[in-house]
Protein backbone atom coordinates (compact mmCIF):
# COMPACT_ATOMS: atom_id res chain seq x y z
CA UNK A 1 0.00 0.00 0.00
CA UNK A 2 3.07 2.25 -0.33
CA UNK A 3 2.88 5.95 1.30
CA UNK A 4 -0.78 5.48 2.17
CA UNK A 5 0.13 4.06 5.75
CA UNK A 6 3.05 6.50 6.32
CA UNK A 7 3.58 7.99 9.78
CA UNK A 8 5.31 10.85 10.80
CA UNK A 9 6.26 11.28 14.18
CA UNK A 10 7.83 15.06 15.27
CA UNK A 11 9.98 14.91 17.69
CA UNK A 12 8.08 16.65 20.66
CA UNK A 13 5.26 14.27 19.94
CA UNK A 14 3.99 11.51 22.27
CA UNK A 15 5.91 12.39 25.69
CA UNK A 16 3.29 11.96 28.02
CA UNK A 17 2.38 8.15 29.59
CA UNK A 18 -1.49 9.32 28.93
CA UNK A 19 -3.47 9.19 25.80
CA UNK A 20 -6.81 9.93 27.15
CA UNK A 21 -7.56 10.61 31.18
CA UNK A 22 -11.42 10.17 30.39
CA UNK A 23 -10.62 6.37 28.79
CA UNK A 24 -10.67 3.69 31.18
CA UNK A 25 -7.62 2.14 29.38
CA UNK A 26 -5.95 5.99 30.03
CA UNK A 27 -3.61 5.06 27.27
CA UNK A 28 -5.09 3.87 24.54
CA UNK A 29 -5.16 6.26 21.51
CA UNK A 30 -8.69 7.24 20.63
CA UNK A 31 -7.62 7.04 17.10
CA UNK A 32 -6.64 3.41 17.94
CA UNK A 33 -9.71 2.56 19.88
CA UNK A 34 -11.69 4.34 16.91
CA UNK A 35 -9.88 2.38 14.17
CA UNK A 36 -9.94 -0.92 16.08
CA UNK A 37 -13.99 -1.04 16.29
CA UNK A 38 -14.31 0.66 12.85
CA UNK A 39 -12.90 -2.51 11.08
CA UNK A 40 -14.61 -4.77 13.11
CA UNK A 41 -17.90 -3.34 12.00
CA UNK A 42 -16.81 -3.38 8.31
CA UNK A 43 -15.58 -7.29 8.91
CA UNK A 44 -18.22 -8.07 11.41
CA UNK A 45 -16.41 -10.83 13.16
CA UNK A 46 -16.83 -8.82 16.43
CA UNK A 47 -18.86 -6.99 18.58
CA UNK A 48 -17.91 -3.75 19.56
CA UNK A 49 -20.71 -1.40 20.97
CA UNK A 50 -20.29 1.11 22.54
CA UNK A 51 -20.08 -0.65 25.95
CA UNK A 52 -17.50 -2.66 24.97
CA UNK A 53 -14.49 -1.98 26.77
CA UNK A 54 -11.08 -1.84 24.44
CA UNK A 55 -8.00 -2.74 26.15
CA UNK A 56 -4.62 -2.43 23.73
CA UNK A 57 -1.53 -4.07 24.74
CA UNK A 58 1.99 -5.27 24.04
CA UNK A 59 0.87 -7.94 21.76
CA UNK A 60 -1.96 -10.31 22.71
CA UNK A 61 0.44 -12.13 24.86
CA UNK A 62 0.57 -9.43 27.30
CA UNK A 63 -3.48 -9.36 27.30
CA UNK A 64 -3.32 -12.95 28.07
CA UNK A 65 -1.56 -12.89 31.08
CA UNK A 66 -4.05 -9.55 31.93
CA UNK A 67 -6.70 -11.57 31.83
CA UNK A 68 -5.39 -14.63 33.77
CA UNK A 69 -5.13 -11.89 36.46
CA UNK A 70 -8.62 -10.51 36.28
CA UNK A 71 -10.02 -13.59 36.29
CA UNK A 72 -8.16 -14.80 39.11
CA UNK A 73 -9.37 -13.86 42.46
CA UNK A 74 -7.01 -13.93 45.89
CA UNK A 75 -9.67 -14.92 48.19
CA UNK A 76 -10.04 -18.45 46.25
CA UNK A 77 -8.28 -21.45 48.74
CA UNK A 78 -5.77 -22.58 45.57
CA UNK A 79 -4.68 -20.90 42.66
CA UNK A 80 -7.43 -20.95 39.48
CA UNK A 81 -7.32 -24.13 36.95
CA UNK A 82 -6.29 -23.27 33.64
CA UNK A 83 -6.96 -24.73 30.37
CA UNK A 84 -7.23 -25.70 26.94
CA UNK A 85 -8.66 -28.46 24.70
CA UNK A 86 -5.78 -30.22 23.03
CA UNK A 87 -4.06 -29.68 20.68
CA UNK A 88 -3.73 -26.31 21.98
CA UNK A 89 -1.23 -23.14 21.23
CA UNK A 90 2.48 -24.04 22.64
CA UNK A 91 2.77 -21.14 24.41
CA UNK A 92 -0.12 -21.31 26.69
CA UNK A 93 1.02 -23.78 29.36
CA UNK A 94 4.75 -21.99 29.99
CA UNK A 95 2.68 -18.30 29.85
CA UNK A 96 0.71 -19.73 32.55
CA UNK A 97 3.19 -21.19 34.48
CA UNK A 98 5.83 -18.68 33.87
CA UNK A 99 5.56 -16.73 37.27
CA UNK A 100 4.42 -19.49 39.83
CA UNK A 101 1.54 -17.64 40.43
CA UNK A 102 -0.22 -18.32 43.60
CA UNK A 103 -3.75 -16.48 41.17
CA UNK A 104 -3.66 -19.33 38.58
CA UNK A 105 -2.44 -22.45 37.41
CA UNK A 106 -2.02 -24.35 34.53
CA UNK A 107 -3.99 -27.95 34.52
CA UNK A 108 -3.57 -29.30 30.97
CA UNK A 109 -6.19 -30.43 28.52
CA UNK A 110 -9.56 -29.47 29.00
CA UNK A 111 -11.06 -32.41 27.14
CA UNK A 112 -9.64 -33.99 30.65
CA UNK A 113 -10.81 -31.80 33.15
CA UNK A 114 -13.18 -33.25 35.65
CA UNK A 115 -12.58 -31.39 38.96
CA UNK A 116 -14.91 -29.68 40.83
CA UNK A 117 -13.47 -26.36 41.34
CA UNK A 118 -13.51 -23.21 39.84
CA UNK A 119 -11.16 -22.92 36.20
CA UNK A 120 -10.35 -20.74 33.54
CA UNK A 121 -10.99 -22.09 29.49
CA UNK A 122 -8.83 -20.40 26.97
CA UNK A 123 -10.59 -21.21 23.47
CA UNK A 124 -8.82 -20.07 20.65
CA UNK A 125 -10.61 -20.05 17.64
CA UNK A 126 -9.84 -20.90 14.85
CA UNK A 127 -7.48 -22.92 16.63
CA UNK A 128 -3.95 -23.02 16.52
CA UNK A 129 -2.13 -24.95 15.46
CA UNK A 130 -4.90 -26.99 13.44
CA UNK A 131 -7.23 -24.07 12.17
CA UNK A 132 -10.39 -25.95 13.54
CA UNK A 133 -13.43 -23.86 14.92
CA UNK A 134 -14.07 -23.96 18.76
CA UNK A 135 -16.29 -23.29 21.68
CA UNK A 136 -16.10 -24.06 25.07
CA UNK A 137 -15.58 -27.72 26.00
CA UNK A 138 -15.66 -27.59 29.70
CA UNK A 139 -19.14 -26.12 29.96
CA UNK A 140 -19.27 -25.85 34.12
CA UNK A 141 -20.84 -23.66 37.30
CA UNK A 142 -17.92 -21.50 37.82
CA UNK A 143 -16.12 -21.67 34.67
CA UNK A 144 -14.64 -18.31 32.94
CA UNK A 145 -13.86 -18.05 29.57
CA UNK A 146 -10.92 -16.82 27.18
CA UNK A 147 -11.62 -16.47 23.19
CA UNK A 148 -8.21 -15.92 21.35
CA UNK A 149 -10.40 -15.38 18.10
CA UNK A 150 -6.43 -13.99 16.71
CA UNK A 151 -7.07 -15.73 13.45
CA UNK A 152 -10.84 -14.82 12.74
CA UNK A 153 -10.25 -12.81 9.96
CA UNK A 154 -11.48 -13.17 6.30
CA UNK A 155 -8.11 -14.30 4.96
CA UNK A 156 -7.90 -17.14 7.58
CA UNK A 157 -11.79 -18.46 7.61
CA UNK A 158 -15.01 -17.53 6.95
CA UNK A 159 -16.70 -15.22 8.60
CA UNK A 160 -19.83 -16.62 9.95
CA UNK A 161 -20.98 -14.37 13.12
CA UNK A 162 -19.94 -11.75 15.04
CA UNK A 163 -17.74 -12.82 18.19
CA UNK A 164 -19.90 -11.93 21.32
CA UNK A 165 -18.06 -13.15 24.31
CA UNK A 166 -16.67 -11.67 27.64
CA UNK A 167 -13.30 -11.51 26.75
CA UNK A 168 -12.13 -11.69 23.22
CA UNK A 169 -8.29 -11.12 22.45
CA UNK A 170 -7.21 -9.97 19.11
CA UNK A 171 -3.58 -9.34 17.52
CA UNK A 172 -1.98 -7.01 14.55
CA UNK A 173 0.19 -9.71 14.16
CA UNK A 174 -2.48 -11.68 12.69
CA UNK A 175 -4.67 -9.51 11.36
CA UNK A 176 -1.73 -7.72 9.20
CA UNK A 177 0.92 -9.66 9.94
CA UNK A 178 3.22 -6.37 11.45
CA UNK A 179 4.05 -8.17 14.42
CA UNK A 180 7.43 -6.18 15.27
CA UNK A 181 4.69 -3.37 16.45
CA UNK A 182 4.08 -5.08 19.36
CA UNK A 183 0.15 -4.53 19.58
CA UNK A 184 -2.90 -6.51 20.61
CA UNK A 185 -6.22 -5.35 22.03
CA UNK A 186 -8.98 -7.00 24.15
CA UNK A 187 -12.69 -6.29 23.69
CA UNK A 188 -14.49 -6.90 27.11
CA UNK A 189 -17.61 -6.52 28.21
CA UNK A 190 -17.32 -6.15 32.33
CA UNK A 191 -16.08 -3.02 33.17
CA UNK A 192 -14.17 -4.44 36.56
CA UNK A 193 -12.68 -7.39 34.26
CA UNK A 194 -11.41 -4.19 32.18
CA UNK A 195 -10.33 -2.38 34.99
CA UNK A 196 -8.00 -5.18 36.88
CA UNK A 197 -6.65 -5.98 33.14
CA UNK A 198 -5.63 -1.64 32.58
CA UNK A 199 -4.10 -2.10 36.19
CA UNK A 200 -2.00 -4.98 35.15
CA UNK A 201 -0.83 -3.36 32.14
CA UNK A 202 -0.09 -0.07 34.32
CA UNK A 203 2.11 -2.17 36.64
CA UNK A 204 3.69 -4.67 34.17
CA UNK A 205 4.74 -1.55 31.41
CA UNK A 206 2.93 1.63 32.59
CA UNK A 207 0.99 0.99 29.14
CA UNK A 208 1.91 0.73 25.30
CA UNK A 209 3.75 2.77 23.25
CA UNK A 210 1.94 5.55 21.40
CA UNK A 211 3.95 5.35 18.49
CA UNK A 212 3.25 1.59 17.65
CA UNK A 213 -0.46 2.24 18.57
CA UNK A 214 -0.72 5.75 15.67
CA UNK A 215 1.56 3.01 13.25
CA UNK A 216 -1.25 0.24 13.44
CA UNK A 217 -4.25 2.64 13.55
CA UNK A 218 -2.90 4.12 10.59
CA UNK A 219 -3.13 0.60 8.93
CA UNK A 220 -6.24 -0.48 10.12
CA UNK A 221 -7.53 2.62 8.84
CA UNK A 222 -6.63 2.42 5.85
CA UNK A 223 -7.88 -1.16 5.09
CA UNK A 224 -10.97 -0.54 7.10
CA UNK A 225 -11.33 2.66 4.19
CA UNK A 226 -10.32 0.45 0.94
CA UNK A 227 -13.17 -2.42 2.13
CA UNK A 228 -15.84 0.03 2.47
CA UNK A 229 -14.73 1.59 -0.79
CA UNK A 230 -17.39 -0.23 -3.20
CA UNK A 231 -15.46 1.36 -6.45
CA UNK A 232 -12.27 -0.25 -4.92
CA UNK A 233 -10.47 -1.35 -8.17
CA UNK A 234 -8.90 -4.24 -7.46
CA UNK A 235 -8.74 -6.55 -4.13
CA UNK A 236 -9.28 -5.02 -0.91
CA UNK A 237 -6.45 -6.32 2.10
CA UNK A 238 -8.63 -9.22 3.05
CA UNK A 239 -9.31 -10.39 -0.41
CA UNK A 240 -5.77 -10.07 -1.24
CA UNK A 241 -5.05 -12.21 1.82
CA UNK A 242 -7.41 -14.99 1.11
CA UNK A 243 -6.30 -15.13 -2.58
CA UNK A 244 -3.19 -15.67 -1.43
CA UNK A 245 -3.60 -17.98 1.40
CA UNK A 246 -5.75 -20.63 -0.45
CA UNK A 247 -3.01 -20.46 -3.36
CA UNK A 248 -0.51 -21.48 -0.95
CA UNK A 249 -2.87 -24.30 0.69
CA UNK A 250 -3.67 -25.17 -3.09
CA UNK A 251 -0.02 -26.24 -3.83
CA UNK A 252 0.17 -28.38 -0.39
CA UNK A 253 -2.31 -30.08 -0.95
CA UNK A 254 -1.30 -30.66 -4.33
CA UNK A 255 2.51 -32.54 -2.95
CA UNK A 256 0.15 -34.30 -0.51
CA UNK A 257 -1.74 -35.82 -3.25
CA UNK A 258 1.53 -37.01 -5.09
CA UNK A 259 3.26 -38.01 -1.60
CA UNK A 260 1.00 -41.91 -1.79
CA UNK A 261 0.20 -40.89 1.64
CA UNK A 262 2.97 -40.06 3.53
CA UNK A 263 1.12 -36.96 4.57
CA UNK A 264 -2.35 -36.21 4.54
CA UNK A 265 -3.92 -32.47 5.21
CA UNK A 266 -7.03 -32.19 7.22
CA UNK A 267 -10.47 -30.75 5.11
CA UNK A 268 -11.25 -27.61 6.77
CA UNK A 269 -15.62 -27.34 5.74
CA UNK A 270 -16.83 -24.23 3.34
CA UNK A 271 -18.80 -21.61 4.99
CA UNK A 272 -20.90 -18.70 4.32
CA UNK A 273 -18.91 -15.79 5.12
CA UNK A 274 -20.65 -12.88 5.75
CA UNK A 275 -18.00 -10.59 4.67
CA UNK A 276 -17.29 -11.39 1.50
CA UNK A 277 -20.95 -12.41 0.91
CA UNK A 278 -19.79 -15.82 -0.62
CA UNK A 279 -18.98 -19.47 0.60
CA UNK A 280 -15.30 -19.93 1.20
CA UNK A 281 -12.97 -22.57 2.43
CA UNK A 282 -11.02 -21.99 5.12
CA UNK A 283 -7.14 -21.11 4.96
CA UNK A 284 -5.36 -21.62 8.48
CA UNK A 285 -2.21 -19.33 8.96
CA UNK A 286 -0.68 -22.06 10.66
Amino acid sequence: MGDRCKVVIVGDEFMSYFCNTMNLCWFLLPELDNAIRTLHRVVGNAMVDDDRFIIVGNGSTQLFHALLYALSSPDLPEPINVVAAAPFYSSYPEETKFLRSKLYKWAGDANCYDKDEPYIEVVTSPNNPDGSIRGTVVNREGGKAIHDLAYYWPQYAPITSKADHDAMLFTFSKATGHAGTRIGWAIVKDKVIAAKMVKFIEVSSIGVSREAQLRAAKILGVIADDCRNLDLKGENFFEYGRRLMSERWGKLRELGMKSNGVFSLPKYPRGYCKFTGEYTDSNPGI
